[in-house]
């Protein structure tokens, strides 16, 4: 009876090991966004927009970078121009990442 329940706790951690690796087998990028992925802690590639498959414990996500436009709007400022004159200058800032590596590491 001993060596019954043994073997299931032994199966239990097996199966639960077997779903671990499955999970870190696998990420889903989503279309708007890049990952760069490192295999034991360097670069090894950037994806975008798919299912992509990972070797377990050796290659990991190290960010996901969102490539949309976004839009950053600061306060307003007052400006005094040449002829002393008060200006309010509205600032907005469309920005986008477009080589998600770069946007990683540098």
């Amino acid at each position: 009876m001993e060596g019954a329940v043994a073997g299931l706790v032994f199966l239990a951690v097996l199966v639960i090991f077997a779903i671990i690796v499955v999970a870190k087998s696998v990420a889903l990028i989503p279309q708007a966004e890049a990952a760069v992925i490192e295999r034991l802690g360097r670069y090894s590639r950037t994806v975008s927009g798919q299912l992509t498959l990972l070797v377990p414990f050796i290659d990991r996500v190290r960010a996901r970078v969102d490539l949309r436009e976004r839009v950053v709007s600061f306060p307003p400022q007052p400006v005094i121009t040449e002829d002393n004159l008060t200006l309010n200058i509205d600032t907005v800032v469309y920005f986008q990442v477009t080589v998600p590596q770069a946007a990683v590491y540098e």
